[in-house]
């Protein structure tokens, strides 16, 4: 799982820098978004990130509307600044309750991770049947039924809030009995609704995906909304032709409050790659 090696450091890309040579910006409310980074450094290698995890004010998916999205105009203040071509918004739940609004508000091209994996769901399945599964804001916010309804109107969604499988992802629990029966509980009533296709509707579920595998069963086809989300920025960096011609790739990490962790739980997303983060000020 490993993503190829590249340099990561504190510089970041200068704004004078020609369009197509600046970096694309990714903001998570901590370090799930690291899976969408993850999948970004395999597909546009020769790309530069810029990454900012909001460590300090995390989770975002027990907060309300409003709160999450100040925290999302913040983020994608930051970054802006930082003069990238390309914002990622790595974070369902930011993506579900922010994503109109700061497509309103700013002019960059925006990237969710809701409306990827929705287009891939629905091409994915063969009965129809899609189920769902993410934080309790990103599933109240209804933003994933509505996405699924946009690609196919016929489709039957079934959805679950799963918050337990957060932490658990932090933590490095992801193969053992108590992610074992945190994945029963939540997904239980997921298998015997028929489902072919599941989502994973959360940046920090990838890490569990070999157990939600063993649970859900093998038949089901698995949507890792991360790597939908670098298919789409490719595609839309294609678009705009803004891919970087012949870079060589670094990704800058941000964090707003303790690094040393961030540095931590990142290897367990990126391996060595997080050597560093730089804490900002809130």
């Amino acid at each position: 799982m490993a993503a190829p090696s590249r340099r990561s450091s504190r510089a970041t890309p200068r704004r004078n820098t020609p369009p197509a040579e600046r970096a694309i910006g990714i903001f998570d409310s901590g370090i799930g978004g690291l899976t969408v980074v993850q999948a970004l450094l395999r597909l546009l290698p020769s790309e530069t990130l810029i990454y900012l995890g909001d460590t300090a004010r995390y989770p975002y998916g027990t907060k309300s509307a409003d709160v999450v999205r100040r925290y999302s105009f913040e983020n994608t203040e930051f970054l802006i600044e930082k003069g990238v071509k390309l914002l990622v918004v790595a974070c369902n739940t930011s993506t579900a309750v922010s994503f109109e609004a700061l497509q309103e508000r700013y002019e960059v091209p925006l990237v969710g991770v809701i409306a990827p994996g929705a287009v891939a769901a629905a091409a994915a399945t063969r009965n129809g049947k899609v189920g769902v599964i993410a934080t309790e804001a990103t599933i109240a916010s209804g933003e994933y039924t509505r996405a699924l309804r946009r690609e196919r109107a016929d489709l039957e969604i079934y959805t679950r809030p799963c918050p337990l499988f957060v932490p658990l992802a932090e933590e490095g629990w992801v193969d053992n009995e108590i992610a074992r029966r945190t994945a029963e509980t939540y997904l239980r009533s997921l298998r015997r609704s028929g489902i072919d296709t599941l989502i994973l509707g959360c940046t920090h579920y990838p890490l569990l995906e070999g157990v939600i595998r063993e649970t859900i069963g093998s038949g089901v086809t698995i949507v890792d909304s991360a790597t939908s989300t670098a298919r789409a920025v490719r595609d839309l960096l294609r678009r705009h032709r803004l891919s970087h011609p012949a870079g060589t790739g670094a990704t800058h990490f941000f964090v707003t409050d303790a690094p040393e962790r961030f540095v931590k739980v990142g290897s367990r997303f990126l391996g060595a790659q997080v050597d560093s983060a730089v804490r900002i000020e809130r």
